[in-house]
């Protein structure tokens, strides 16, 4: 089609053909994270966001599904000229049968630490969008080069029934760690262990974890579910986006965090 032209290529290499000389003017987001880091920095540029997308509070886009099933029909009903999506959030599939149908999809890696998944943010941005470095994005790379010490180590699970905790090579992983608390699965072999409760009770009870932090997303743990798993053990309830969200949430996200964690 004339007027296409190549703007770069996403985390995982796929050139970004954009159907227009100029820069994308109708979003579609899969990724709530990015919904926020997007908003916040060019706004008025999405026109459709997932059911899960819940920052920034009042964003007004037509809602498409979820993040897994999102509703594809939908999403070309809305005549993206951009769907931004991740490779661990969204399926293949999806993103196959968007760009079978010709809308240009970037897809972002799934980060390992705070400063791979800004700098995918950065690229998506800035490459893809073609937008000015906001000082958001600045202000949370500042806040997030410090590592401390270790003073403790958790075990940190994201599900129930079945357990699935956080295993290696994560960014939420390397939230905690730069706040000082290792990960008491980040030697295992799996990004995301399925033990055994009766696992994770032994790790607290032979000293090899000091506490549960409990995120209230993907599962929703609260005070009166997760903590009875674990009877006698340290238990700290954390916010969910800034344990694991990587956008404008990590400027507010390191100060909070580690006063929970204090606490």
């Amino acid at each position: 089609m004339n007027g296409n032209r190549t703007a770069g290529a996403d985390d995982l290499g796929e050139p970004l053909v954009l159907r227009s000389a100029g820069t994308p003017s109708r979003v579609v987001s899969l990724v709530p994270s990015l919904t926020e880091a997007i908003e916040a920095t060019v706004p008025g540029l999405l026109v459709g966001a997932t059911d899960y997308c819940t920052h920034p509070a009042g964003l007004d886009v037509t809602r498409i599904g979820g993040s897994k099933f999102p509703r594809v029909a939908d999403v070309l009903a809305l005549a993206p000229d951009l769907v931004v999506a991740n490779v661990e959030e969204n399926r293949a599939e999806d993103v196959a049968s968007l760009r079978a149908n010709g809308i240009p999809v970037w897809v972002t890696a799934a980060p390992d630490s705070v400063l791979a998944a800004l700098g995918s943010v950065r690229r998506l941005l800035g490459t893809a969008l073609g937008a000015p470095e906001p000082p958001w994005l600045f202000e949370a790379v500042g806040a997030w080069l410090l590592t401390e010490p270790v003073r403790a180590t958790a075990i940190v699970p994201v599900w129930r029934r079945p357990w699935v905790v956080l295993g290696r090579d994560t960014f939420a992983g390397d939230v905690l760690r730069r706040l000082g608390v290792a990960n008491a699965f980040a030697g295992h072999p799996d990004r995301y262990p399925r033990p055994p409760l009766a696992e994770l009770t032994a790790l607290l009870g032979n000293g090899k974890a000091d506490l549960v932090v409990l995120p209230d997303e993907p599962y929703a743990f609260s005070a009166a579910d997760g903590p009875d798993a674990f009877p006698g053990a340290a238990c700290v309830p954390v916010s969910g986006r800034l344990l694991t969200w990587y956008g404008p949430s990590l400027v507010e996200a390191r100060d909070t965090l580690a006063a929970a964690l204090r606490s």
